[in-house]
């Protein structure tokens, strides 16, 4: 791009160059807007009703944490197969009493080969929404890591992270901020 001194140190775009500039940017969002699409196809072996990344075609009761939140029922017993394991704070080791949950987890998962599971990274409260979303995130990687280990195909497992943002618990306590340190496991068809 080609630069002209003008005034006080002050810089100045050619009046050629800002047109090829403003014309190459249009280009670029034209092109990117393009491949958008405002519905989502259905993902052959998830149902007529699709599939999505957060995992909405929960089997039984076993449904997202974000469905949960949004129906109001975050922290009710959704009576899924699997069960959840906790964390340390600021840590997404899997803890010594956490491996035999994961192991029973493993177990169904084995047992019943036509489902897949994704694993939810939730965090307490505290640290930034990015640290803990990046925090989450390890958390879940960590549960998939363990299972995997234990014989569950890789492709079965899917993680996200949902980092400070749904709280099972919303005092600001030990004991609260242990409940929400923890991967959930959602089945999936």
């Amino acid at each position: 791009m080609t630069r002209l001194p003008h005034g006080r140190g002050g810089w100045v775009i050619s009046a050629n160059r800002a047109r090829l500039l403003t014309a190459a940017i249009m280009l670029a969002l034209a092109v990117g807007g393009a491949g958008c699409s405002s519905k989502s196809k259905p993902v052959e072996g998830l149902g007529a009703g699709g599939g999505s990344p957060l995992g909405e075609q929960g089997m039984g009761g076993n449904k997202t944490s974000l469905e949960q939140f949004q129906q109001g029922t975050l922290g009710a017993s959704t009576g899924g197969p699997l069960s959840d394991i906790h964390f340390d704070y600021d840590d997404y080791t899997v803890r010594p009493q956490d491996g035999e949950v994961l192991r029973a987890n493993a177990s169904w998962l084995r047992e019943h080969a036509a489902n897949r599971v994704q694993v939810e990274g939730h965090c307490d409260e505290r640290g930034s929404e990015e640290y803990n979303i990046a925090l989450g995130a390890k958390r879940a990687q960590a549960a998939k890591d363990y299972l995997v280990t234990l014989g569950v195909t890789p492709s079965r497992v899917s993680t996200i992270s949902y980092g400070k943002e749904l709280q099972l618990c919303t005092e600001s306590t030990e004991s609260c901020w242990a409940q929400n340190r923890r991967a959930h496991f959602v089945t999936l068809q």
